[in-house]
């Protein structure tokens, strides 16, 4: 065989085969390629995106975690006066409750003194009528002396 032949047939495969591979095989390959870079393109501004919808949602979080703080302070510091204000109030009924038995039992303890007065004046009626009759050796009608009696006993 000839090697010009030779030669000139292996250029002719090279260029078809260049030819097949530029028409058929490498448009897929690029088109592949850059599929390929533009999913990788996409998937990196998504992530930078994601980053940046990160920092904005941590700055959110701050800011609530900030308004949540500051409302617990808010509720902590108005429990605070109602407790204050309840206690307060609790103080001011027991006063009123203490001032109520004392006033209570300072009439009680009138009234005792009151019904003690009555019963010794009572019993120094009958001591003074006995005493009357000790003394005059005879029997006193205490129905007809009764005047007598009530005066003693307001006298005394």
């Amino acid at each position: 065989m000839n090697l010009n032949a030779t030669l000139f047939f292996q250029m002719i495969v090279f260029f078809v085969l260049g030819w097949f591979t530029m028409k058929f095989v490498w448009p897929p390959l690029t088109k592949a390629m850059d599929d390929r870079r533009q999913k990788i393109a996409d998937g990196l501004a998504a992530a930078d995106k994601g980053k940046a919808d990160l920092a904005q949602a941590q700055a959110r979080i701050s800011l609530i975690e900030a308004s949540a703080k500051s409302e617990n302070q808010t509720r902590i510091q108005e429990a605070e006066k109602q407790a204050a204000g309840l206690i307060d109030a609790a103080r001011r009924e027991a006063e009123a409750e203490k001032a109520r038995i004392l006033e209570q039992a300072r009439q009680d303890a009138a009234q005792e003194v009151q019904r003690a007065r009555d019963g010794l004046r009572a019993e120094v009626a009958v001591l003074a009528v006995k005493g009357a009759e000790q003394i005059l050796k005879r029997e006193v009608d205490a129905k007809a002396h009764a005047d007598l009696l009530d005066q003693l006993k307001t006298q005394l």
